[in-house]
């Protein structure tokens, strides 16, 4: 006869077997070249490095020339060099560096070099987003000159879209007085379609007093190609129209056009010793509406890492031109250089 008792323990035993075993299933294994075997939980992987959690060790990167494959019952999204998004889990094959994604439709047989992302599906916020935040400074004795700048950007993942978020603050002062500003900021989504192509809306402001403008700002939507896109190299271009509404500081009115824009987005990462990150983009925006006018915006950022991927030192470079900047502008160009500490959201 059952006792009460017995009741009470079965159930405990079968809770424990279940903990247990859904535990069991969060366990991902990676086989290295070398033979081992690593079981830990596969948080990402992004140009050609795995972040990669395990017991008493936390979280380290591993690049993907020592993956030989990858068992997880988890479910991601995969998105290859040719273009392809999967949506699905990690299986083990006979041959080497070649892994199968797990698919609804079925298995896909991959080369693990082929991989360029993988991100979890079913995650928290704070796992799904990625980014980082940079501060600059940099003083002249001489003239009494210093700039301080404040940048960064965050990626919030969802499947087949993205959550975007930039903002770039560079200060310059002379002795106690602001002597000038560039500020911008910019929040949109982009939507990854196929054969590499995705679209994109963005909403920004910006001040730019050398330039003459109190506020700018613009709606742009985007056509986006890429070009190149590998497990270290990122190549694209985009096109599309921006709404521009600009307030200068004083003696104009506020004026809102059309305009056209077209961009090259460039970004590297080389995982061997020293670590380097380059991100580069290239702006042409030419007036459609209004008198003839046509700007150009670039931004270089190198960085060289610090004791961890995470931490990165380098400097920010920015260059603005504008052929009919407001009547107030000081100059038809801004630019600016900072030296650049870096710290890296997962």
């Amino acid at each position: 006869m059952i006792t009460k008792r017995n009741s009470i323990i079965a159930i405990i035993f079968l809770l424990l077997v279940s903990v247990f075993t859904v535990k069991a299933q969060k366990i991902d294994t990676i086989y290295h070249i070398n033979g081992n075997v690593l079981t830990g939980d596969f948080k990402k992987l992004n140009y050609g490095v795995v972040k990669w959690e395990m017991s008493g060790m936390g979280t380290i990167s591993l690049e993907t020339p020592k993956i030989n494959n990858i068992k997880s019952n988890k479910q991601f999204e995969v998105k290859l060099k040719n273009g392809m998004l999967y949506f699905g889990s990690f299986d083990t094959t006979h041959v080497e560096r070649k892994v199968k994604i797990m698919t609804a439709g079925g298995a896909e047989l991959v080369t693990i070099d082929d991989i360029v992302e993988v991100y979890p599906i079913k995650k928290s916020f704070w796992l799904r987003t990625t980014g980082n935040i940079s501060l600059g400074f940099n003083f002249s004795k001489g003239s009494d000159v210093a700039s301080l700048a404040f940048s960064g950007n965050l990626t919030y993942r969802k499947r087949k879209s993205s959550l975007q978020l930039s903002w770039n603050n560079d200060n310059t002062f002379q002795a106690d007085t602001l002597s000038s500003t560039n500020i911008n900021a910019t929040m949109g989504v982009q939507r990854t379609l196929k054969n590499y192509w995705s679209l994109g809306a963005f909403v920004g402001g910006s001040q730019n007093s050398q330039l003459g403008y109190k506020l700018r700002l613009d709606f742009t939507a985007l056509g986006i190609r890429d070009i190149v896109y590998n497990w270290w190299n990122r190549y694209s271009i985009a096109g599309g129209l921006s709404v521009q509404r600009e307030t200068p500081f004083e003696g104009e009115d506020e004026t809102t056009d059309l305009a056209g824009i077209v961009t090259t987005i460039w970004k590297v990462y080389k995982y061997t010793e020293p670590k380097v990150w380059v991100d580069a983009d290239l702006s042409f925006i030419p007036y459609i509406t209004g008198e003839w006018r046509y700007r150009i915006d670039f931004n270089l950022n190198p960085k060289v890492g610090l004791y961890s991927n995470n931490l990165q030192i380098g400097f920010q470079l920015y260059y603005s031109f504008d052929s009919r900047p407001p009547e107030n502008a000081t100059s038809t160009s801004d630019w600016g250089i900072n030296l650049t500490l870096s710290y890296s959201l997962h």
